[in-house]
């Protein structure tokens, strides 16, 4: 799937302008049917304006302090099948290749798939089916459409627990963390 991104700037006048106006290509994961990622603007620091709406992509997925990143993602119902010849250390992999810092920067737990923290600030809204917020103690959340989290880098999983694919669109902000 693609997802239109209308981009705006500066002439050198000063006045706006349309910078760009293109189609973004989902990122899947062959491992991981029904993941679909789209990251629609990022930078690693923040804009000085007036520009001339350039991205200044960033590195990894997640933020550093004062960076940013805007994207959606789909969280696949439990019900999708996995390949057969499923393999973690390969989705892993090919996670870290397609998507750098997914995993290597998300604080994963191997003995708990899908738990991680980030030293970012999430802003989520639900655009489609449902999902349930994982948190400590076994908190559960239950999103539906047209609700929001915002996550101050708390350690969470998504879980989808319906039958369709959960879209959401989200905004990072790379935070400072004591966690060390």
């Amino acid at each position: 799937m693609q997802i239109r991104r209308v981009v705006t700037g500066h002439n050198q006048e000063g006045k706006a302008l349309v910078a760009s106006d293109t189609q973004v290509d989902a990122t899947t994961i062959n491992q991981l049917p029904g993941a679909e990622y789209h990251e629609l603007w990022s930078a690693d620091e923040a804009p000085t304006f007036p520009d001339g709406g350039a991205q200044s992509p960033a590195k990894m997925w997640f933020p550093p302090v004062g960076g940013f990143r805007f994207a959606t993602f789909n969280v696949a119902p439990r019900s999708q099948a996995l390949p057969e010849d499923f393999d973690r250390e390969l989705a892993v992999a090919e996670l870290e290749e397609k998507i750098p810092g997914m995993v290597s920067q998300a604080n994963m737990e191997p003995a708990n798939p899908g738990m991680h923290t980030t030293d970012t600030i999430d802003f989520e809204y639900v655009i489609s089916g449902e999902v349930w917020l994982e948190l400590d103690d076994g908190v559960e959340v239950h999103l539906k459409p047209g609700d929001t989290v915002v996550q101050n880098g708390t350690r969470h999983a998504w879980r989808n627990k319906g039958t369709e694919p959960c879209r959401m669109v989200v905004f990072l902000l790379g935070a400072h963390s004591s966690r060390g």
